[in-house]
């Protein structure tokens, strides 16, 4: 690992690397607008079709991956990552298709991956020779996504998990405890792979997340920034907090003010990361993973998770295309924004089952997207007995019931999604009470006509036909005699 003076400079502009500079970012509208994204978690892990942290876990002795490896490729003493890596070809990889699919599902903006944890760069990197211009695919993967992106419209983002890297990546240098191969040491050891496996011995995860390796930290901004420069990205995530302290202020401050520099003097980026005390998240947007918040939250927020597993995995149960859309509804009623991976192959195609979700997300979305894309949240997110849980790591599916709504608000108009179909044929909405609200003067169906209501002291009463329109919430405009308050 090795870093130049030059490589280490970060753009002038109006942010220094400090916590009050960065502390000065606002949220730009293309993000407080979008609400959904589709993300790419794609690169050589997803060779053996076997699931998230491959690249690690082949060297966890008895963990499955690991078994499969053994059996599938053989033992990490003998045959490890460093193997894997050219198997992954991207042979079928259609960028320009997929976008296609996933702005007719309702994608405003695309986040790609530059490297995951493994220490591959899926960009032409001038840091990291296993990257995949030279090794595996010979193209320029992160390229491609972002041309692909800005040609349907789409801001373009890139999410790095490389921070935690170093000592993630340590087990490579293990060896098996018992069986044939006891003692023998895994590939990770052989010093002709440093730069893919590190040097570094004695570390790992029980260290913490991130490494206090100060030589890996000007290389991780060396990385990071080298992608920046080359690809302009509208948003970057970082899978951790914000890393290494004063670097990843340094790394931040690139990113805004490159960003400013080409959209005259104002920054358009957004940086996204997981620490929730309110003064480090407030340097750009919280990140929530697999989970969200209970109530609205004053600022922009996202929320990333997948269909199923990261990285493809044969074995999978994908979430429903109701699931997801509920968890949309839901998310966006409190300010938030949903990043949604969708694994691929590793030729770079999706498998049917994602595409299905796909197709049925694109049926629900031009009624019902209405009151989701540009708006913002009302006074309450919503009403009804049930709630999804609040934190990371919190996304079962919710058995919601037709008492649940979630709400919106866009220009002059009030919108409220009845998260399940009433059997009845009935939706009652309590916050909009005669004697709590503005006098409803019309109530439209999203994707029909207007429907008959009713307002009293008990709420507001809808009637509906007996038959649900389609895999998710169902949402209601709704015009008061005053506007939803801005």
């Amino acid at each position: 690992m090795t870093s130049t003076t030059d490589d280490q400079e970060i753009a002038a502009g109006p942010f220094a690397p400090t916590w009050e500079s960065l502390r000065q970012f606002q949220c730009p509208e293309w993000f407080r607008d979008a609400k959904l994204a589709f993300w790419s978690h794609w690169g050589p892990q997803s060779v053996p079709m076997y699931g998230d942290w491959y690249a690690r876990h082949l060297y966890v002795e008895g963990h499955d991956q690991y078994r499969h490896h053994w059996r599938v490729y053989g033992h990490p003493s003998q045959v490890g990552y460093k193997d894997i890596v050219p198997l992954w070809r991207a042979e079928n990889f259609d960028p320009d298709g997929l976008m296609r699919l996933f702005v007719e599902a309702g994608a405003k903006y695309f986040v790609g991956q530059i490297m995951h944890h493994d220490n591959f760069d899926n960009f032409d990197s001038a840091h990291q020779r296993w990257n995949s211009v030279n090794v595996g695919p010979k193209r320029d993967i992160t390229g491609l996504w972002r041309d692909a992106a800005r040609a349907h419209g789409l801001p373009f983002g890139f999410s790095e998990h490389l921070g935690a890297s170093f000592n993630w990546f340590g087990v490579n240098k293990g060896s098996d405890t018992a069986g044939p191969y006891a003692g023998v040491p895994y590939d990770g050891n052989d010093p002709e792979f440093a730069d893919l496996y590190y040097r570094n011995q004695g570390y790992s995860l029980e260290r913490g997340w991130y490494t206090d390796n100060t030589e890996f930290h000007r290389h991780w901004f060396a990385r990071i920034k080298d992608a920046i420069d080359k690809y302009g990205p509208d948003l970057l995530y970082s899978d951790g907090g914000v890393p290494f302290g004063e670097t990843g202020l340094r790394l931040i401050a690139h990113l805004y003010n490159t960003s400013a520099a080409h959209h005259g003097g104002v920054n358009r980026a957004v940086y996204s990361q997981k620490d929730t005390d309110p003064e480090v998240y407030a340097v750009g947007v919280l990140d929530i993973e697999r989970g969200q918040r209970g109530d609205i939250a004053e600022h922009p927020w996202q929320t990333d998770t997948s269909v199923g597993d990261w990285f493809y995995n044969v074995r999978d149960v994908y979430k429903t295309p109701r699931h997801v859309l509920e968890m949309l509804v839901d998310i966006v009623s409190k300010n938030g924004n949903l990043l949604l991976n969708i694994p691929q192959r590793p030729d770079g195609t999706i498998d049917d089952e994602c595409a299905h979700l796909l197709r049925r997300m694109a049926a629900w979305m031009p009624a019902h997207g209405e009151g989701l894309f540009g708006s913002r949240p009302w006074d309450v997110a919503g009403e009804g007995p049930t709630s999804a849980a609040s934190g990371a790591f919190k996304e079962d599916a919710v058995d919601w019931t037709p008492e649940d709504f979630r709400f919106t608000r866009r220009g002059a108009t009030l919108y409220a999604y009845q998260m399940r179909w009433p059997e009845n044929g009935q939706a009652v909405i309590r916050a909009l009470a005669s004697g709590r609200a503005h006098r409803v003067t019309a109530v439209r169906l999203l994707g029909h006509a207007d429907v008959p209501f009713q307002q009293t002291g008990e709420g507001l009463t809808i009637t509906l036909s007996p038959l649900p329109p389609g895999d998710g919430p169902h949402g209601f405009a709704v015009t008061l005699d005053a506007p939803p308050p801005q």
